[in-house]
């Protein structure tokens, strides 16, 4: 099997085996068993797997899941194989992605070129076309919220927020179902193309913050403890 492959499989693994263990995952020796692979693999794939800090090792304990996994790199890989997020850590998440995109609202209103500004225009040419098709904007609100972070310059400002994006992608899908919510947030991402084309910082801003501030309250409203919808949109 192809490590590529291999690796959301056995997190699925000892995730589910682990929370059945009071947090112990199986040895290396039996996820090699399970899986049919050699011992070279699993370690391999269980390397990875730490760095990310999804597992942590305890000498001559075993393998064992990280409470509460709040490493970026780990709540992204999570995200991208359909694994389940607490539902702190998807507010929380929501949370400094505000914080990241106000601050590159402003940048972006000093630093963005003329080619940045054709494809935001693009992509608000895009999101009309898909609202009179009564489509939704998931993707296309990612990819204008991800311009205007590409246009401050900063690309390791950019990895930062592309795996915030990577841990919203499901729940985005939910919030743009809603076709008043799509039109909404496309009057906010035109309003916030104009003040960028002025160069208005403040305005950009502050535009960005009454924008978020609707998404903000409607992920406060559903992520409260234990509650299965949100859970599943992780």
């Amino acid at each position: 099997m192809q490590q590529e492959a291999f690796l959301p499989t056995i997190a699925a693994h000892l995730i589910e085996a682990a929370r059945a263990n009071d947090g112990k995952a199986p040895s290396e020796r039996d996820l090699a068993e399970h899986f049919a692979v050699s011992r070279g693999q699993v370690r391999e794939a269980l390397a990875i797997l730490e760095a990310m800090q999804v597992i942590v090792r305890r000498a001559k304990s075993g393998i064992y899941i990280n409470d509460g996994i709040g490493g970026i790199e780990a709540m992204a890989f999570f995200a991208r194989v359909g694994l389940p997020l607490e539902n702190r850590q998807i507010f929380e998440a929501v949370e400094v992605r505000k914080i990241h995109e106000i601050k590159a609202a402003e940048l972006a209103a000093s630093r963005a070129t003329d080619e940045n500004f054709a494809r935001l225009r693009d992509i608000l040419d895009r999101s009309e076309e898909r609202i009179r098709l009564g489509e939704g904007l998931d993707q296309l609100d990612q990819e204008f919220h991800l311009e205007i972070v590409r246009a401050t310059k900063n690309t390791i400002f950019l990895n930062i927020c592309t795996s915030f994006y990577a841990l919203s992608q499901n729940r985005l899908k939910v919030y743009f179902q809603n076709p008043e919510r799509n039109l909404r947030s496309h009057q906010d991402h035109v309003q916030i193309f104009e003040a960028l084309t002025r160069r208005d910082a403040d305005l950009a801003s502050a535009l960005m913050v009454a924008h978020l501030r609707g998404a903000m309250s409607y992920w406060s409203e559903i992520l409260e403890p234990g509650d299965p919808v949100a859970a599943a949109e992780g």
